[in-house]
């Protein structure tokens, strides 16, 4: 392994990722420093189920309108966050558990979920660039966040096998662009996951206190239709 290669598996990750966590926690601070208001109204509903409703939204594709009717997007979405933990954990088991990825059946699971990641990701590009109405609101952050993931899942299924003694270029582009999203990830629209349980537990939590949270209709279409049979 060249020096290169060991710097940016270790020191530069280690810093990159000291560098992420100043950040989120100077942010985390400046958000709890925010007081909340109490509600004036009269309580319709529990405030409670509102929040954990809306923290768990995220697992609910028949809550949501787009994607209860476009139930591929919601397989995208599942499948490209997957891709993103899926190459993180593999940026520490490379440098710091690489007897895992001598088993081969474990190479090919890391592979095959960055590849479904890679493909969706282009598909995201792609719908991004032709679909009017996302051109409208799309920033060159968003262009730019979605073109580096694409690179970085491409060079992470071919840094997955670890075998810098054939060569070492796949795992310095993966452990590069690592190092690199670690520091650009805070100042961009990727840094969303910090800020969504903040904003659906605020929200669900009005929201469950005027009584709109859970609404009645988003059960699933089983809960549903059994509901409709008892009645």
């Amino acid at each position: 392994m060249s020096d290169l290669l060991r710097i940016l598996e270790n020191e530069v990750q280690i810093a990159a990722l000291v560098f992420l966590a100043v950040v989120y926690t100077t942010r985390l601070i400046w958000l709890f420093r925010f007081r909340t208001r109490k509600e004036r109204t009269i309580a319709a509903g529990r405030a409670s189920a509102g929040a954990g409703y809306s923290l768990m939204n995220v697992a609910m594709p028949w809550a949501m309108e787009s994607t209860r009717k476009r139930p591929g997007l919601y397989a995208q979405f599942v499948f490209f966050h997957l891709g993103v933990a899926t190459a993180i954990t593999a940026t520490f088991i490379i440098p710091y558990a690489p007897g895992l990825f001598k088993v081969r059946a474990v190479v090919f699971l890391f592979q095959i979920v960055i590849a479904a990641a890679f493909l969706v990701g282009l598909l995201r590009l792609v719908r991004r660039l032709t679909n009017p109405v996302l051109r409208q609101i799309s920033s060159p952050d968003d262009y730019f966040s979605l073109i580096l993931l694409v690179l970085w899942f491409a060079a992470g299924m071919l840094a997955v096998p670890n075998e810098p003694e054939r060569t070492e270029w796949p795992l310095i582009l993966f452990f590069g662009l690592t190092a690199f999203f670690l520091v650009y990830v805070p100042f961009s629209k990727i840094c969303h996951y910090l800020y969504y349980p903040f904003t659906r537990f605020y929200l669900g939590r009005s929201l469950g206190h005027r009584g709109a949270f859970p609404p009645a209709g988003t059960k699933r279409p089983e809960a549903r239709r059994a509901g409709e049979n008892q009645a």
